[in-house]
C-alpha cells in the first residue's frame, strides 16, 4: 500500500460525500448484514450495539467524516487512535479486515446499484485499505507495548470474581483475578476492560467496564450499576457471586490521567460515570502529593452515591484534594449541594482556564459538559473524556 492515497482517489472519495449523507446507514446496515453471515466475525462484535441500531449509525458516521476529511487525515487522528484502543479491547486482528472490506464494497455496490461505478469501487477499496493499514499498524502497536510490560496479554483470559462488594443502591463492585495466578497488566488510571461472556454461559455478549482501582499487579475493579436493558450488568449483578469466571482482554482505551500531570485536575463524573474517577483518584493520592485535585460529582441522591467514603478517604490521604457533591434530591443530613453541576458553578469555583478536565458520565452529561466548557473557555486540549458504546457524535463545540 502506497503512503498517501491517488489523487484519484482522494477526488472520487470527496465527489461521493452527498450519496455516503443519504444513504450511509443503509450501506453501513447492509454491511453488517453481510458480515454477520460469517458466524466467526459476528461473534467478534457486541451484539446489543447491533440490536440497537447504535453501531450501524456510528459506523455511518465514521465513514462519511472519513470522507469529508479525505484531505486532512490529521483531524481524525483521536478518532482512529479510540478505535484502535477499541479494536484492541475487542480481540479484532489484521486477519479480520478482508472481510470487512469484502463486505463494505459489496454493500455499496448493493444499496448505490447503477451509481457504483467500478471507478467507485476501485477508489473505495483503496481508501479503506489505507485506512486499515494505519489502524493495524497502531493496534500492532499497542499490542507490542503491552507485551513489554510485566503481566501483559493479549487476547481473552479467564479472570475469577475474588469478591463482591455492594456500594450503593444499584451498584455493585466486583474484585477480579487471574485464574492462572500470574501478575496482571498494570493499567493507566481511567482505562477499561471489555469482557466477554461466552465462559458464563452468554456467547456475543460484550461489554467494556470502566477499571475503578489504582494500578495494581494482582487484580482490577470494576463498580457496575444495574442496567434497565439487563444484559453484562444484569448477569453480574445476579450471578457475579465470587467463585464466577469471566473473560476479558488487556485494559485498552485512551481516556487516562497524564502520568505527570502539569496543571491543575478536575474530575467530573454524574452517576455511575465516577468509575474512573475513582481509579484516577487511587493513583493520585499514591503518587501525585503535590497535585492539586477537584473532585466534583453529580448523582441521584445519597442512596444513589457509591463509594463516597473511599473518595473522602483518598482525598484526606492527599491532601490537596476539595471534593463537591451534588444531589438531585438532597435530604437536610447530606454533606452535598443541592441540584445538578453546571458550568457556571465550575467556572466560579475551579482554576477553570487553568486546568485539565477528565470527564465521564451518561451521554446527556457529556453532551453538556464537552461543549459547554470549551464554549466558555477551556481549551479543548484540557478537556478529556470517555464515551462508552459506539462513538456516533462529536462532542466538541
Amino acid at each position: 500500500m502506497s503512503a498517501s492515497l491517488s489523487p484519484q482517489t482522494i477526488t472520487i472519495v470527496k465527489a461521493s460525500v452527498p450519496a455516503l449523507a443519504e444513504h450511509g446507514s443503509a450501506i453501513t446496515g447492509a454491511m453488517y448484514r453481510r458480515l454477520f453471515e460469517d458466524a466467526e466475525i459476528a461473534a467478534l462484535f457486541n451484539t446489543a450495539n447491533q440490536e440497537n441500531g447504535a453501531q450501524v449509525h456510528a459506523l455511518a458516521t465514521a465513514v462519511l467524516a472519513y470522507a469529508r476529511n479525505i484531505e486532512n487525515l490529521g483531524a481524525l487522528g483521536p478518532a482512529v487512535e479510540r478505535i484502535a484502543q477499541r479494536h484492541v479491547g475487542y480481540a479484532i486482528k489484521t486477519e479480520h479486515y478482508p472481510y470487512v472490506a469484502t463486505a463494505l464494497l459489496g454493500a455499496i455496490e448493493e444499496v448505490l446499484g447503477d451509481a457504483a461505478t467500478p471507478e467507485i469501487l476501485a477508489a473505495w477499496g483503496e481508501a479503506y485499505w489505507f485506512l486499515a493499514n494505519i489502524l493495524t499498524g497502531r493496534e500492532d502497536t499497542i499490542r507490542a507495548e503491552i507485551m513489554t510490560h510485566e503481566g501483559g496479554w493479549t487476547d481473552w483470559r479467564k479472570f475469577v470474581v475474588a469478591e463482591r462488594r455492594p456500594e450503593s443502591e444499584g451498584i455493585v463492585s466486583f474484585i477480579l483475578k487471574p485464574v492462572d495466578g500470574r501478575p496482571v497488566l498494570r493499567h493507566r488510571a481511567g482505562q477499561y476492560l471489555t469482557f466477554r461472556f461466552d465462559a458464563a454461559g452468554l456467547p456475543g455478549l460484550k461489554r467494556n467496564f470502566s477499571i475503578s482501582s489504582g494500578p495494581s499487579d494482582d487484580h482490577y475493579r470494576i463498580t457496575v450499576k444495574r442496567q434497565a436493558d439487563g444484559g453484562a450488568s444484569a448477569f453480574l449483578h445476579d450471578h457475579g457471586f465470587p467463585g464466577v469466571i469471566v473473560e476479558t482482554t488487556p485494559p485498552a482505551g485512551d481516556f487516562f490521567l497524564a502520568d505527570v500531570p502539569e496543571r491543575p485536575i478536575v474530575l467530573l463524573s454524574g452517576g455511575v460515570g465516577l468509575t474512573p474517577m475513582v481509579s484516577m483518584m487511587e493513583m493520585i493520592a499514591e503518587a501525585h502529593p503535590a497535585a492539586r485535585v477537584w473532585y466534583v460529582h453529580g448523582t441521584a441522591s445519597r442512596e444513589a452515591h457509591a463509594l463516597d467514603a473511599h473518595i473522602r478517604e483518598l482525598a484526606g490521604q492527599h491532601g490537596g484534594t476539595k471534593v463537591h457533591t451534588f444531589y438531585e434530591r438532597r435530604s437536610e443530613a447530606d454533606d452535598a449541594e443541592a441540584g445538578l453541576v453546571t458550568v457556571d458553578w465550575l467556572k466560579a469555583n475551579t482554576p477553570f482556564e487553568q486546568a485539565d478536565f477528565y470527564l465521564c458520565g451518561p451521554r446527556p452529561f457529556l453532551r453538556s459538559f464537552v461543549p459547554g466548557l470549551i464554549g466558555a473557555g477551556v481549551p479543548s486540549g484540557q478537556v478529556h473524556y470517555e464515551l462508552f458504546g459506539p462513538t456516533d457524535e462529536a462532542f466538541a463545540a
